[in-house]
């Protein structure tokens, strides 16, 4: 494959923009807008319990009000915390939304803030059902949360900034309030386990930036990689770090199409195109950078795609996928199935799911190979880091040097999975374009 194509789906992701697509909509006035009730659902987020969706958005909400009783005073010199006063409000495609700014309403599958009547809205007929049956009311809090976090910035007054710095400041509100949930303080989400902290974190992945969308677009949010980045300085570093996200410290990693080529097809190669050019480009990354981390060279790894039942033998896979792909350290190569896999993740995502797959794949070789395990949770964390490194070089290599070449502006910085001697580099920040990024808020 020639020239530098934008790989779509750089994270397993993409269903809609709605996350926190807080398009501003209207209506006359509302008579449904109703508190939080008070308490939780227990273990609410208990894969075998079942809920009313709506029941779970409002106690979740009531529940993000609680964690901002206690956090806001310490982002607001000691400010007492005032809860939403417009109310919550749920609509339909025939129960509008109250009116916001004068603006004539529309029904869209979305949730918002709205910062002229202090209220939160969201769409209870498509959207909130949707991500609460895909993903769990974790999911559906995390989108409160994150809507909460615009009423955040709105009583903070720090709403000069542009839009993808609001929206990635949203989301590293909710993961603030997401790491008060894992810490256990609340009544309404308990007992999360890490297979549903996963599902929500993939149903966030779904919800970033359709693929070409510009950090200049005023409708920008922030890809993926920008999204789960705001997410885990949440998590890990809590709102006093998020109060701080201005222009010029928030990395935006966004990738403009650069032809209309590129805009037609999505940024998409054909599937069959796409599964021989990413494997040849991970076996290449591997030849140069194995021998590096091992002193050892790549031996060429064997891909093989196989119909969905018909999956080589193989005695002891190391599987990803449910099973559906696996590194065989018995044969040495990689398998995965085609039909229901492979080409679904295309289909429903974009080619470099597919390259998310086999990074995957090759990082598992990669860690048999030198002899470290890939099934428990170090093996695990560190195939992610290999499919990531491999994935960063995409993002990072020099223009015309093949596929996923970005803007070069950018520089590198290598992942932290390489032991202490291999290749290190700078640290990737935001397209120097001469002005801010800019995108729109939810």
């Amino acid at each position: 494959m020639s020239g530098r194509r934008p790989l779509r789906g750089l994270l397993a992701g993409v269903l809609v923009a709605a996350l926190s697509g807080c398009v501003v909509v209207s209506s006359g006035p509302s008579d449904r807008s109703r508190p939080a009730p008070p308490g939780g659902l227990g273990r609410m987020n208990d894969s075998s319990a079942t809920a009313d969706p709506g029941d779970v958005v409002t106690r979740a909400l009531r529940d993000v009000e609680r964690f901002w009783q206690g956090a806001y005073p310490g982002i607001s010199d000691g400010a007492a915390f005032t809860p939403i006063r417009g109310g919550y409000h749920p609509y339909t495609r025939s129960e509008p939304p109250p009116a916001c700014g004068g603006q004539q309403a529309q029904y869209q599958p979305n949730a918002f803030y709205c910062p002229d009547g202090d209220f939160i809205a969201w769409d209870a007929e498509t959207l909130i059902p949707q991500l609460y049956g895909d993903f769990g009311p974790l999911l559906v809090g995390f989108v409160m949360a994150h809507e909460y976090g615009h009423a955040i910035q709105a009583r903070l007054r720090a709403t000069d900034q542009p839009t993808v710095v609001l929206e990635q400041q949203a989301d590293c509100f909710a993961g603030a309030w997401t790491a008060d949930v894992l810490a256990g303080r609340s009544a309404a989400f308990t007992g999360v386990t890490p297979a549903q902290l996963d599902n929500t974190v993939a149903g966030m992945l779904l919800l970033r930036d359709e693929p070409g969308t510009a950090a200049q677009n005023p409708q920008a949010h922030g890809n993926a990689f920008d999204r789960i980045r705001a997410l885990q300085d949440g998590v890990e570093k809590g709102v006093t770090l998020c109060a701080g996200y201005r222009a010029d410290n928030v990395p935006v990693t966004e990738v403009p199409f650069t032809s209309r080529q590129e805009a037609a097809t999505g940024g998409d190669l054909p599937y069959a195109e796409a599964v021989n050019a990413l494997s040849e480009d991970a076996q290449a990354y591997w030849q140069r950078v194995y021998p590096q981390l091992t002193g050892r060279p790549w031996e060429q790894l064997r891909v093989q795609a196989f119909s969905s039942g018909a999956a080589p033998a193989c005695p002891t896979p190391a599987a990803s996928a449910g099973g559906s792909a696996f590194y065989c350290p018995d044969g040495d190569f990689v398998a995965f199935d085609n039909e229901q896999l492979g080409q679904q993740l295309y289909q429903r995502i974009g080619d470099n799911a597919v390259g998310m797959l086999l990074g995957d794949l090759f990082a598992r070789a990669v860690q048999d190979r030198r002899g470290a395990e890939t099934q428990d949770r170090a093996g695990q964390l560190a195939v992610d880091c290999f499919a990531g490194s491999w994935t960063n070089d995409l993002l990072t290599r020099e223009p015309a040097s093949g596929i996923g070449s970005p803007p070069a502006t950018w520089t590198r910085r290598w992942p932290p999975c390489w032991p202490s001697g291999a290749p290190a580099a700078g640290r990737r920040r935001a397209p120097s374009s001469g002005s801010p990024p800019t995108g729109a808020g939810s």
